[in-house]
């Protein structure tokens, strides 16, 4: 009787109770979806350090798993929680100043002493547009209340839930600890389960693994020099809301295509307009020689010949990420592109010439 049972519907019905738990799992799983991209993330970058403490003879992996989670908390928990604090109260300095009639003189001084306003129409009138003081104070009020309102919002949204933000770390140290452990049995796992040839797998693995620390590793340290350089630059010469604008750059300094230029060049220009010539002209120097040594020196010197995305590819991953995710879009935009040029890269080594043989 049970010969009579054609194999294919015990099949389906199998492949439909599976399909089912996955997507059962994955809701159960989607409150913590963050940590678990975060901690993965962050123990891939920590890894090399897991396994540079594994060659001691003495240390276990459940104790080089555990000092390196040790370390990640004093390396990013503690700093954190420092920054935070500084971020909410300097960027609603920057919203409430943008809103009210403080940056607006400060720009009337401006104009009044430098004439900028007069020499800029004097050469806009030859494209029959002239640009008035009133559009420039509200085009620089709405960047500065837009900014500084989106960084308090991100900064306020982790310090009004100072639990949550605790638990959440600790719940991706221990998801850290446990993918540092087993991390490699769980890829395993996830191959064996494709069905995808061994190769093709591995492949996806290693491009991910080397598009994800090109674009994470290599911007996340590049943004960090610069955003730390940036900001002592305008602590050093007395610039107001010197973390802020440090923070600002360090954000920017992901954007491949405008960078951290989009602070440096108008303060240049603003500290030439104000009489400090030596100091804008200084300021420009700087900017151009942290730019090219992060982006030509430091970042091919840190991610090697590993592949890379392009610019404006990088741009508008990030942009998207900020949109849809918040924040943590900078993380997000970026692997969301890996992913995606990773199987593109794949499917044209080893499916499109089956596509194209079919339509043929």
């Amino acid at each position: 009787m049970g010969d009579l049972i054609s194999p294919k519907p015990i099949l389906w019905f199998f492949l439909a109770c599976f399909i089912g738990s996955f997507f059962l799992l994955g809701w159960l799983l989607l409150p913590f979806m963050s940590i678990l991209i975060l901690g993965a993330v962050v123990s891939g970058i920590f890894y090399p350090l897991y396994r540079l403490f594994l060659r001691h003879p003495k240390i276990k992996s459940p104790i080089a798993s555990l000092i390196t989670c040790i370390l990640i908390f004093f390396l990013l928990f503690v700093p954190i929680v420092l920054f935070v604090g500084s971020l909410t109260q300097q960027a609603y300095g920057l919203y409430q100043m943008a809103k009210g009639a403080v940056i607006n003189d400060q720009i009337n001084i401006l104009l009044r002493d430098t004439h900028v306003l007069e020499k800029a129409n004097s050469v806009l009138v030859k494209f029959n547009y002239e640009l008035s003081g009133d559009e420039l104070k509200n085009a620089i009020s709405e960047v500065a209340k837009v900014v500084g309102f989106y960084l308090y919002e991100q900064a306020r949204a982790i310090a009004s839930n100072t639990l949550a933000f605790v638990a959440s770390f600790f719940l991706m140290l221990m998801v850290i600890y446990f993918l540092l452990i087993d991390g490699d049995k769980l890829v395993t796992y996830i191959i064996d389960l494709s069905p995808l040839p061994s190769d093709q797998e591995w492949l996806l693995i290693g491009k991910f693994k080397e598009m994800a620390g090109a674009i994470l590793v290599g911007n996340g340290l590049g943004g960090l020099m610069q955003g730390i350089l940036g900001g002592l630059m305008f602590w050093f010469f007395g610039l107001p809301s010197a973390f802020l604008w440090g923070v600002i750059m360090g954000l920017l300094a992901f954007l491949p295509i405008i960078g951290i230029g989009v602070v440096f060049i108008p303060t240049s220009i603003y500290l030439i307009l104000k009489g400090k010539v030596a100091v804008g002209i200084f300021f420009f120097v700087f900017y151009l020689a942290l730019s090219i040594g992060v982006e030509y020196f430091f970042k091919p010197k840190l991610v090697g010949k590993q592949v890379k995305m392009h610019p404006l590819l990088v741009f508008f991953a990030i942009i998207g990420g900020l949109k849809i995710f918040g924040i943590i879009g900078i993380i997000y935009g970026p692997l969301v592109t890996t992913c995606f040029l990773t199987l593109a890269q794949i499917y044209h080594t080893n499916y499109q010439k089956f596509v194209e043989t079919s339509d043929g």
